[in-house]
């Protein structure tokens, strides 16, 4: 199956954000994107494994802190 590329404001719809945000993370260069001629792709694989990576879970009972 082919691999398929977002635009920034797809990506921006499946984040719940403003498409500032993922411009941002590629003028950071905190993603990764293909460039056709003008315009900026983001592949759906890529996102992701971003969204994977930015995912924290929680903490388990007794660790750091005291249930009430």
């Amino acid at each position: 199956m082919a691999e398929r590329y977002l635009s920034v404001a797809e990506v921006a719809d499946r984040l719940g954000t403003t498409e500032r945000f993922p411009r941002r993370l590629i003028e950071e260069r905190r993603i990764e994107f293909k460039r056709f001629g003008r315009h900026v792709r983001i592949a759906e694989s890529v996102l992701n494994a971003y969204i994977d990576s930015c995912t924290v879970a929680p903490r388990r009972a007794g660790y750091g802190w005291r249930a009430a």
